[in-house]
């Protein structure tokens, strides 16, 4: 359970959903914590628990749309905890209204790209100084989504703006891997967390549970597990990739479920 001892750890939009899980593993694995987002009462309440379980933790106030607000996180860090090692990309408005091509505004891309993806650049900019200093480099970790994978009937900006975190994530293992900074992305898969499940329809989970490979979806702590990896010394040979932790959703070919109904191998 020391796979992280020593090592300062940011995950931003950690006040809720998968961001709780990785922070809660990443405390129980030894890291010292700092927990980000708007929502200071619910960040309370994820310090609180990992403290409750022997972990060290920290909430920050954090807005991925404010530039400064990613900066000062950085800044008061460093402060209190005298580096970084661990930066995980988690934050994203996932409230915003999206659509078919057509459907969308100027203003409504605008807002989705700002949230997915101009704050994920801005972070990953503001945090290398840091990582550039520490004999060790440092793992940053983008949270992306299998929304990228492929075409769909709907959320045409956030994928879009998903795709770029993909080679985003590419570009910043390539321009700092000579520094021993190190980039990966995760994308999830379906992720039932308790502030969602009300919310995902049986018909919903049906039709994924019908595609995934396993016998479930996921929950926060299958992407937080992928992260302690590519947080820890482990991973030090790894970078510049792009996992989906999807429970093989995307590992078949699409009409495997329906094929599945009529008990056929074959068209």
């Amino acid at each position: 359970m020391d796979r992280l001892k020593g090592k300062v750890a940011i995950v931003t939009g950690s006040t809720s959903g998968i961001g709780v899980g990785i922070a809660r593993l990443f405390a129980a694995e030894g890291a010292k914590v700092v927990i980000c987002g708007r929502r200071e009462a619910n960040g309370q309440k994820v310090v609180d628990s990992i403290k409750e379980a022997g972990g060290e933790a920290w909430y920050h106030f954090m807005d991925i749309a404010v530039p400064e607000s990613i900066e000062k996180v950085f800044a008061d860090t460093v402060e209190k905890y005298g580096k970084i090692d661990i930066l995980v990309n988690n934050a994203a408005n996932v409230a915003l209204k999206d659509g078919r091509v057509d459907e969308l505004s100027l203003e409504m891309w605008d807002a989705v790209f700002e949230s997915n993806m101009r704050g994920t650049f801005y972070s990953i900019k503001s945090v290398l100084p840091y990582m550039q200093k520490n004999e060790k480099g440092g793992s940053i970790i983008n949270i992306g989504s299998m929304a990228s994978c492929g075409g769909d009937l709907g959320t045409t900006a956030y994928a879009c703006a998903k795709a770029g975190v993909d080679m985003l994530t590419k570009y910043t293992a390539l321009q700092y891997g000579k520094q021993n900074i190190r980039c990966n992305c995760v994308r999830p898969g379906l992720i039932v967390t308790p502030e969602n499940e009300a919310r995902v329809p049986q018909v919903l989970k049906d039709i994924f549970t019908s595609n995934i490979m396993v016998n479930r979806y996921g929950c926060p702590e299958d992407i937080g597990h992928m992260c302690v990896y590519l947080a820890s010394d482990e991973s030090e040979y790894f970078t510049g990739q792009v996992v989906t932790v999807d429970g093989g959703l995307n590992a078949h070919v699409s009409t495997v479920a329906q094929f599945k109904e009529l008990n056929s191998r074959t068209w």
